[in-house]
């Protein structure tokens, strides 16, 4: 009888501790396409070229229903035990000088390096971003909601997870309601692939990539330099080698200054159990170069999930 307990106790911790499995943190923003069917963008001038960039800031102030719908998809994924980074909280916390420039650019100008959604994503630290986009169809008395959610890697941008449809008409003219009568059937599915990519993440590491250039700056040092014997390119390939998950990666461009390293695993955590991000990780490659090679670099982040090692004065 007392091992049967024993058997019991042991099966009910294991679900318990499978039921609590870590979740990756969400935060949901107004789709592009609604934001620039609604008038909600910025029109910035990027090097010669006009881009519309949503003003996520003006749709939640302006539009309740931008309001509504977030704060109900926000519901619904607190519902399933997802953490969440509140889009309205993000954009209050944030300075109102540089941090909330439409864009930033490097010190040179010379190119964009962070969009307002790069530094939201910077200021909140999600790991998956949900794009909503819906329209609201009345036919007579009725009314129902087409809506799509696009669920993307906030380091990547890569599409991870998706759902879409249209809700049954309603003679409810309650937006939240519309909407979540539409997107329940879907929500289940949707929530795996989110737990899935973040399951592979948390075991094969986040994706990132990394580009290295050398400055001109009279020194002579360019990637075919030797180090004790090893051409500079080596050195720094052989470091992504062993400080990547399971050596995953791919260095797709090469040349004596140039440098594109793609699909490079990190840990999520440092070995201190820190979270770990592109810029922490390219600066210990930074500080690599630096104490064994006496090579001076500069870490240049653009985006959470690119960094640009500057080797040079």
């Amino acid at each position: 009888m007392k091992k049967v307990f024993i058997f019991s106790i042991a099966i009910m911790l294991t679900t318990l501790s499978f039921g609590q499995a870590k979740k990756p943190t969400l935060m949901v923003v107004p789709a592009d396409n609604w934001c620039i069917a609604n008038n909600y963008v910025d029109k910035i001038n990027d090097q010669g070229t006009v881009k519309d960039v949503p003003n996520y800031k003006r749709a939640l102030q302006n539009s309740s229903e931008c309001y509504n719908v977030i704060t109900k998809i926000n519901t619904l994924m607190s519902d399933r035990s997802f953490p969440l980074k509140d889009l309205s909280s993000v954009l209050k916390s944030m300075t109102n000088n540089t941090v909330m420039d439409i864009v930033t650019t490097s010190s040179s100008g010379a190119e964009l390096a962070e969009s307002t959604l790069d530094l939201i994503k910077r200021n909140s630290n999600a790991d998956i971003i949900l794009e909503l986009n819906w329209q609201v169809n009345t036919v007579g008395p009725k009314k129902s909601i087409t809506y799509s959610l696009a669920a993307k890697d906030s380091y990547t941008d890569k599409q991870i997870a998706g759902a879409q449809g249209t809700g049954s008409p309603s003679f409810s003219a309650d937006l939240p309601v519309l909407l979540e009568e539409a997107v329940v059937a879907n929500m289940d599915n949707f929530c795996a692939q989110l737990q899935a990519h973040f399951d592979d993440m948390m075991e094969n590491g986040r994706e990132v990539t990394m580009e290295v250039k050398v400055v001109e700056d009279g020194s002579g040092i360019n990637l075919a330099s030797e180090y004790e014997g090893e051409e500079l390119t080596d050195i720094i390939d052989d470091w992504v080698s062993d400080n990547s998950v399971n050596h995953r990666y791919n260095l797709s461009q090469g040349s004596n200054n140039f440098l594109k390293f793609e699909q490079i695993r990190i840990p999520l955590f440092q070995a201190n159990g820190r979270p770990n991000d592109t810029r922490r990780w390219t600066r210990d490659l930074s500080k690599f170069l630096t104490t064994k090679y006496q090579i001076s670099s500069k870490v240049d982040i653009r985006g959470l999930g690119k960094a640009v090692l500057l080797i040079g004065e």
